[in-house]
């Protein structure tokens, strides 16, 4: 992933409805929701919600599809695993010893993490696979 891609993606999360909205749409993966749905779930006006959608598929979080009198979004899960990637891609740069006390300070569980510190896959010291 570009730098200039992860960016557009970042920003397009920085609004609370958007990430509530986009967290949604992962919830409800890979089906999507119909614009009425997203609004009732999210709590947010139709004629908000539009705007918030509109930056969502700009960025390639999201994708529409018209189904009859309906649109449909869905998120775009690729996308989210490579902006995770992304993010993860140089993590604790050869010194798992220093990543190994991150994980121990994180709540995330470890499978969500990536496989660094040496292609180790877990950490026995916290326990976590």
């Amino acid at each position: 992933m570009e730098t200039k891609k992860a960016t557009q993606v970042f920003e397009a999360l920085t609004s609370e409805a958007r990430l509530c909205i986009f967290r949604l749409l992962v919830k409800h993966a890979p089906d999507g929701l119909v614009a009425g749905e997203l609004s009732r779930l999210a709590d947010i006006p139709k004629t908000n919600l539009s705007f918030h959608l509109k930056t969502l598929v700009h960025s390639g979080l999201a994708s529409v599809e018209r189904e009859g009198r309906n649109t449909r979004y869905r998120a775009n899960i690729p996308l989210m695993l490579e902006t995770i990637g992304y993010l993860t891609a140089e993590c604790c740069s050869g010194h798992p010893e220093q990543c190994r006390v991150y994980r121990r300070e994180s709540c995330v569980d470890a499978t969500f993490l990536p496989t660094c510190c040496g292609g180790k896959t877990s950490d026995p010291e916290s326990g976590h696979e």
